[in-house]
């Protein structure tokens, strides 16, 4: 069973997607950010790195309260990023090189600059404006409940009225910069509705639902009693939080799914739910977006066990969704797991090291990198959709160490104590090994690089044959090559390591230990490293035939 072709309506099932934080990845007027012009002049790279589709992160008209997820518009461009017009040459572009192209969709929260938030300020109490959102009455002096929002502070913020006056309070669950919608309101859905069919129109593929389990709410009182609302883990049954994975939203995505349906092959979409896998299912059916993310590789050790504990459970329930799973390790909101591999495994996220001041010398960067690449090797041969972040084809590591004069992460300047935000994994990529930016761009870049980007830049790994560049190219394009059915068969091997196959005869065969251990007897079709005599060094991924 080869890849699907690019018209076909599963491409998605199985791709290789790349996601693009646009700021970030390649500037081509000179003014430091990253923008559709840099990403369209970049096309030849994508293609030779043989992805399936690019994941773009928000690129709409934005105050950057939160990156880019705090949209003022959106069905249009943000004009430091560029124009539609610029939008649909980009689209031409990966389109004639048969890559896809799914875009964020943010339908949690808007911008406080939205013109529909901007209208409810403007209107006062009891306006139809303001139902299209979550407004309150004070309790006093107080807000309706204590409720702390994720980016710190409480989730409500109070308005001064059109007369002067202090007046209702709103509901975010992020950010006061970043009003939560009130999906139970009509013109929200019809709204939505429009936008995405606005980018379908424009030939977007699929859409990536940014904290899709957080749209529908119940914001009665009843509920004030929490005191976290933020712990999605224990404090309701299934789909009764106040805030999160509701079961109302899913009437939502089932409309989704029917204007999905109109097009020609459909539309695809994966959520970022943040929920068990029982209920990532029901987002991920193929009566609603298709597809849900699995975030659990990216937050486990780099163990054995938890790695197999991780791929049965999510490969069955996506099995029981009728969707296929997914599997990513970086993306623009973590430290890049070059860099989280070669922390203690109780430090896995890397936050600690961060607000320690993100040194490298606490950080083994060798065996990082080498867990980083066995740990890839190993998920590309899973079955599902493996999603890549740009520049982790280059290993490249966190910079950990930004001055804080240069940090730009709302989330930073927010909570200084216990966040450093989430800089460091944006810094603008390196194309060249010299040049103010490396290549990015003709001038500096919107954050600074450190100097040893120079030697993971595209540049310098092009012509090195064993290089991490070249070595993503070589397994992506095996993986096209030997992609077959939705399945894999485990088979025994040695305590600390992991050892399945997939239809059509290959094997992967991951070493999590530090020692040498035995290979079953075949050929290695590729390695992250060379096998010797027989034996596998630890921290290290083969795929073999047997």
């Amino acid at each position: 069973m080869p890849a699907p072709s690019f018209s076909s309506p599963d491409w998605w099932r199985q791709a290789a997607v790349y996601q693009i934080y646009p700021r970030s990845f390649a500037d081509a007027n000179g003014d430091g950010i990253g923008d559709l012009a840099g990403i369209t002049s970049r096309v030849p790279y994508l293609t030779s790195l043989g992805i399936d589709a690019v994941w773009l992160c928000p690129f709409y008209p934005s105050h950057l309260a939160d990156g880019g997820y705090d949209v003022d518009d959106y069905q249009n461009v943000d004009p430091r990023i560029g124009t539609l017009e610029d939008f649909d040459h980009m689209v031409r572009g990966l389109h004639e090189a048969h890559i896809k192209l799914i875009i964020d969709i943010v339908p949690n929260h808007c911008s406080n600059y939205h013109e529909w938030f901007q209208e409810a300020i403007e209107s006062g109490p009891g306006s139809p404006a303001r139902e299209r959102f979550h407004f309150r009455d004070a309790v006093g002096p107080n807000p309706p409940n204590t409720w702390g929002a994720l980016f710190g502070g409480p989730t409500w913020t109070r308005v001064t009225e059109p007369d002067g006056t202090l007046g209702q309070w709103y509901f975010h669950t992020c950010s006061p910069e970043q009003p939560d919608w009130n999906w139970d309101h009509p013109d929200v859905q019809r709204y939505f509705l429009e936008t995405l069919r606005f980018w379908s129109d424009r030939g977007v593929d699929g859409f990536r639902v940014d904290m899709a389990h957080g749209c529908a709410k119940n914001l009665d009182p009843a509920y004030d009693v929490l005191l976290d609302i933020n712990d999605i883990t224990s404090l309701c049954v299934d789909g009764q939080h106040p805030t999160h994975d509701r079961d109302e939203i899913h009437a939502v995505y089932r409309q989704w799914r029917q204007l999905f349906n109109e097009y020609d092959p459909p539309r695809m979409a994966v959520a970022e739910a943040w929920v068990p896998p029982h209920r990532a299912a029901l987002y991920a059916s193929k009566e609603e977006l298709g597809q849900s993310f699995n975030f659990e590789l990216l937050q486990a050790n780099f163990d054995a066990r938890q790695f197999r504990e991780i791929i049965d459970k999510n490969v069955s329930e996506a099995a029981r969704a009728g969707s296929s799973t997914t599997w990513v390790f970086s993306n623009h909101d973590v430290v890049r797991h070059t860099t989280r591999y070669g922390l203690p495994d109780h430090e896995n996220d890397g936050h600690p090291w961060l607000l320690r001041g993100g040194s490298y010398a606490e950080v083994d960067l060798t065996s990082g990198t080498r867990r980083a690449i066995a740990a890839t090797l190993l998920m590309l041969a899973l079955p599902g959709s493996a999603y890549l972040y740009q520049g982790e084809e280059l290993a490249l590591p966190e910079v950990g160490d930004l001055p804080d004069s240069v940090r730009q992460d709302p989330a930073f300047f927010r909570d200084r104590e216990n966040t450093i935000g989430r800089d460091g994994c944006r810094v603008p990529l390196p194309w060249s090994a010299s040049g103010r930016s490396f290549g990015f761009g003709e001038g500096d870049g919107w954050l600074p690089q450190p100097d040893w980007f120079a030697v993971y830049s595209v540049e310098t790994q092009e012509g090195a044959g064993d290089s991490y560049l070249n070595f993503y190219r070589r397994a992506l394009a095996l993986r096209r090559e030997l992609q077959g059915a939705e399945e894999l068969t485990w088979h025994d091997s040695p305590e600390n390591t992991l050892h399945f196959s997939r239809p059509g005869g290959w094997h992967c065969f991951t070493n999590f230990g530090k020692e040498n251990v035995p290979l079953p007897a075949g050929q290695v079709i590729i390695g992250a490293q060379s096998e010797i005599d027989g034996e596998l060094p630890g921290e290290a991924t083969v795929w073999l035939r047997l």
